[in-house]
């Protein structure tokens, strides 16, 4: 069984966990819409990345009256 040779001290142990922090994320906005997204992601609200559109909105897909 592993048994710590000497204490860790406080210190010791506080700067090793310095860098455990969380850091917050860094939104952009959307050039398309203005909403803010995740940077190198695709904009959750109109779907466009790199001013194009990868995911065609709900609203602007052709749905024949048939299959809905």
């Amino acid at each position: 069984m592993a048994v710590p040779q000497n204490r860790v001290t406080k210190s010791r142990r506080n700067m090793r966990r310095a860098h455990d922090a969380l850091v917050a994320a860094n939104p952009h906005e959307c050039a398309e819409c203005g909403e803010l997204k995740r940077p190198h992601h695709v904009c959750p609200s109109c779907g466009h990345y790199d001013s194009r559109e990868v995911i065609a909105s709900v609203d602007e897909a052709d749905l024949d009256d048939d299959a809905a």
